[in-house]
């Protein structure tokens, strides 16, 4: 991620999670942790946004020359009531919904895995319902981090509203570079050369 001059077009890529220290390590937050990683390879800072409930940073992605400009953001609203931050971000920037990137845990594919998509179901994802209310469609792009179903039959809303477990958490700096590097893929490429990077890969 660089920084430069404003291009038309940008990204708005929203990391979804829920807020404070307590909830910062759960599966839940994942999103939250793919952001932070792509500002701090680029040494930016977060700082609160104008006119919504969430911590902004403004850059590009991309080497300078063939680079897209982007807005990073982490809402600061608790994840089922994700909706309104995004709606507010999208009109302040005017961004259309096919230009917004949802960051998000997602238990319907094995953790250590990242797959992309445009529009569908939210899968039973609170955070993804109510981004859809709010912006009338379902229609925007999402990077689904995988976290797995609960073992056991344990709940799934226990399970990711709890931290990693110890062998996730020996893979966990990898999944989240790799979900960053979709992120990074699907803005500069579009989602379906994106798809077939990453849809490639085995799970480790």
């Amino acid at each position: 991620m660089t920084a430069s001059g404003p291009r038309l077009g940008p990204h708005l890529v929203v990391g979804l999670g829920n807020p404070g220290p307590k909830y910062a390590a759960t599966r839940h937050n994942v999103g939250h942790m793919v952001l932070d990683h792509i500002a701090d390879a680029a040494g930016a800072r977060f700082a609160a946004a104008r006119r919504a409930q969430a911590v902004v940073v403004e850059g590009r992605l991309g080497l300078p020359g063939a680079d897209q400009r982007v807005i990073l953001a982490k809402t600061t609203t608790y994840m089922n009531v994700s909706g309104g931050p995004v709606k507010a971000l999208a009109a302040y920037y005017d961004i259309p919904p096919e230009r917004i990137v949802a960051v998000h845990d997602e238990v319907d594919i094995p953790f250590d895995t990242v797959r992309l998509k445009l529009g569908g179901g939210e899968g039973g994802h609170n955070g993804l319902r109510d981004i859809t209310k709010a912006l009338g469609t379902k229609d925007y792009l999402r990077v689904r981090v995988g976290v797995g179903r609960p073992p056991g039959g344990r709940d799934t809303a226990d399970h990711v509203l709890a931290p990693f477990s110890t062998a996730e958490r020996r893979a966990l700096d990898l999944l989240v570079a790799d979900a960053a590097d979709a992120v990074e893929s699907l803005v500069l490429e579009g989602l379906t050369a994106a798809q077939q990077r990453f849809h490639s890969r085995e799970t480790r």
